[in-house]
């Protein structure tokens, strides 16, 4: 029985904290704290460099008392001063001891930098080739978050019945243009067209005879145009006669 609760219990949290995982928060989180990580690495080698700068610096204080204390060594034996040449042999030898526990600390410390070096080395491409994944896959999904709000709207596009009310509003109006060119065509049918052709020219004749009466009042008419008055040649004449 316990154990049925057990997995009920585990199973109501897992579905929990399945649905509050989102991919892409977790994804931008692990990046911060990849990121994160580089200062405190480089902290932690600076300290190891540091040990290394100071073993350095120790163990060249050795060698120079070294050569010193060996250098006051033989300065005493030459003055027969073999007590001083005895306690400069003791410190001497103190030195060396101690000269070889920093060389060998030194090598210690020189491998440890070399170590985190290449760890930290290992890290960072670790580091660049998961954020590359990282971003790569932010980007595919913002991608498909913005194909889901495409394909939302198309479906919502056709669901609202957009398509259907477009050929429907497209076909009436194509309807209506050819009722009304249908109309158009039956109003001209009944205009006697014939009927205006002819006014048209009686008006253009009005307008010829009346330009040729101008002519012949002001002078202007051609001698070789044919004689209408009758018999008679010219107006001025008959009323000379008279």
């Amino acid at each position: 029985m316990w154990q049925r609760m057990r997995r009920v219990f585990r199973s109501m949290f897992g579905w929990m904290i399945a649905s509050a995982e989102d991919p892409e928060l977790i994804l931008e989180q692990n990046i911060r704290d990849l990121n994160d990580q580089v200062p405190k690495m480089n902290e932690s080698i600076a300290m190891v460099k540091a040990n290394v700068t100071l073993l350095e610096k120790e163990n060249q204080k050795y060698k120079n008392d070294s050569m010193e204390l060996t250098a006051k060594v033989k300065a005493a034996i030459q003055a027969n001063r073999e007590d001083i040449a005895g306690t400069y042999a003791q410190q001497l030898q103190v030195t060396k001891g101690a000269l070889l526990r920093n060389e060998q600390q030194l090598t210690g410390a020189r491998a440890a930098f070399d170590k985190a070096m290449q760890v930290k080395q290992a890290f960072m491409r670790e580091k660049d080739k998961k954020t590359n994944e990282a971003m790569q896959a932010l980007r595919d999904a913002r991608r498909s978050k913005w194909q889901s709000k495409v394909a939302d709207a198309m479906e919502s596009f056709q669901v609202a019945g957009i398509d259907s009310t477009h050929d429907e509003m497209l076909s009436k109006i194509q309807e209506q243009t050819a009722v009304n060119e249908a109309r158009m065509d039956m109003a001209l049918s009944n205009v006697d067209t014939a009927g205006i052709n002819i006014e048209q020219e009686a008006e253009k004749l009005r307008a010829n005879e009346l330009v040729k009466q101008f002519k012949q009042e002001m002078g202007m008419t051609d001698a070789a145009a044919p004689d209408t008055s009758g018999g008679d040649k010219t107006l001025g004449k008959k009323v000379g006669v008279q």
